[in-house]
């Protein structure tokens, strides 16, 4: 049973994930999360503002039962398939994040500092998630897709703008991480 419990490792994940992008491309479809908000939108009337959302969305309904599984399958994996382990952190990423103010660093899956109720009450947290949120948004649409949409779907299809997404992905998660995240904490 510990072998639930415990994060996977990425000879059985990955080839999950293998498994059902060769699906999905057997069957003519392709993966992404992120397409998913133009197609609530496009449901929610916004084709009467914008030409964008102006598309059948009824094709795209089985992309939204991903979502759905993806939520539920989240929720059943945080409420009974976790046995609260933490992450697995360099110990010099520890100090680094415990300069920045970050109590436990690696004790949860996402720091409670950022991402609890309590948090919530912050103001600079909130201008980080609402900052963030409108930055990862207009970065998605502006290359066409996201992590999961041009890592999983675009590169197992041998997209080359996948390929150029991914280097930018990795290139903006370094300046990040290395940069601007130690002068905002």
């Amino acid at each position: 049973m510990d072998f639930i419990l415990n994060p996977w490792p990425w000879y059985v994940s990955g080839p999950l994930i293998a498994i059902v992008m060769a699906l999905l491309l057997y069957f003519g479809k392709t993966f992404g999360m992120s397409s998913n908000l133009r197609t609530l939108c496009a449901i929610g009337g916004a084709g009467k503002f914008s030409d964008f959302f102006k598309f059948k969305w009824k094709d795209q309904l089985w992309n939204l039962t991903v979502v759905l599984g993806a939520i539920i399958g989240g929720f059943i994996a945080v409420h009974f398939l976790s046995n609260d382990s933490g992450t697995a952190l360099n110990p010099n990423t520890m100090t680094e994040l415990q300069h920045m103010g970050f109590k436990n660093p690696g004790a949860n899956l996402v720091p409670d500092e950022i991402f609890s109720l309590e948090a919530l009450a912050s103001a600079k947290t909130l201008i980080l998630l609402v900052v963030g949120g409108l930055l990862v948004g207009f970065g998605t649409r502006y290359a066409g897709g996201c992590t999961s949409g041009h890592a999983i779907t675009g590169l197992s299809s041998l997209q080359m703008p996948s390929l150029i997404a991914v280097i930018g992905f990795f290139i903006g998660g370094l300046i990040m991480a290395n940069l601007i995240l130690p002068l905002i904490f």
